[in-house]
């Protein structure tokens, strides 16, 4: 390798090493404008009753007009659902429809664990029902580590009758399990798992994003973050369009923060300054 290989070599690994040091920072998404509504504090219960929603929902084929907000980082339609061990919903879940966010033990009877809250508003200038889990505990109660995030259905029925948009919408993720799914801590064990499934487990009615179920991968710092990553261009949101009862399902992407934009450019700057040396060095060789 030549003098000048090495050189410029040596400035892209010093430049990826600073950005791989960089201090990460998430300026999260979550909306909190959906806390008309709240569930008193417990492990493993559900709101009172099923939940109007504001617009019609076309879901995989069945038209639904009403939901279960559950404590445990979803929601269900048909009936509500206390399971607390995620199970996933993949292609081998069997079982209610359901959309979720964060499929945890969520516990809220922590003193600094706050309730899991929801209802009625608008988002992206649309009608809008969301669901808010912001700063909520793991059972057994505990509120040592708190994770935030949210679940938002938007009025899309402008497009097509009974269209609408899904938004998962994570600030913070610091914990994936309960004592009860053989977590210590909030970690291992059987690990937290989002996404969206028809019940059915037939191929093209279910989605479940990397990661889900794999201890550590979820987290802030995670393999596949969910605070970190985006599939519409905002870190820490996803957005899944339901048109016509089915789902589309955007590529999941990695977003730089802004201190790592700005160290790729140093680091790049570096190799021109590089280049121009080699430049002058050359002409005066000549």
């Amino acid at each position: 390798m030549s003098t000048f290989a090495r050189l410029v070599a040596g400035a892209a690994i010093a430049a990826a090493l600073t950005v791989g040091f960089a201090e990460t920072s998430y300026a999260g998404p979550v909306n909190g404008g959906f806390t008309t509504n709240s569930i008193p504090r417990n492990d493993d219960g559900s709101a009172a009753g099923a939940v109007a929603l504001p617009f019609t929902a076309n879901f995989f084929g069945t038209s639904y007009t009403e939901l279960y907000v559950n404590n445990n980082g979803n929601v269900t339609f048909n009936a509500p659902l206390g399971v607390y061990t995620p199970t996933g919903v993949a292609g081998g879940y069997s079982g209610l429809p359901i959309i979720s966010p964060f499929f945890a033990d969520v516990d809220t009877r922590g003193a600094r664990s706050n309730l899991v809250q929801y209802g009625n508003g608008t988002y992206q200038g649309r009608t809008a029902f969301g669901v808010e889990w912001i700063d909520v505990g793991y059972y057994g109660a505990h509120d040592d580590l708190l994770n935030s995030f949210e679940l938002i259905l938007t009025d899309r029925s402008d497009v097509n009758a009974g269209d609408f948009d899904i938004y998962f919408n994570y600030d913070r993720i610091l914990w994936e399990t309960g004592d009860a799914s053989n977590g210590h801590g909030g970690f291992g064990g059987s690990s937290a798992a989002a996404g969206f499934s028809n019940g059915t487990g037939v191929p093209g009615t279910f989605y479940q994003f990397p990661g889900s179920l794999v201890n550590g991968a979820l987290l802030d710092g995670g393999s596949n973050s969910l605070s970190a990553n985006t599939n519409d261009g905002v870190t820490g949101q996803y957005r899944f369009q339901v048109r016509n009862g089915g789902v589309v399902v955007p590529p999941i992407t990695g977003v730089p923060e802004p201190a790592t934009w700005a160290m790729m450019i140093i680091g790049f700057g570096g190799v021109g300054v590089l280049l121009r040396r080699r430049e002058r060095l050359t002409a005066d060789l000549a």
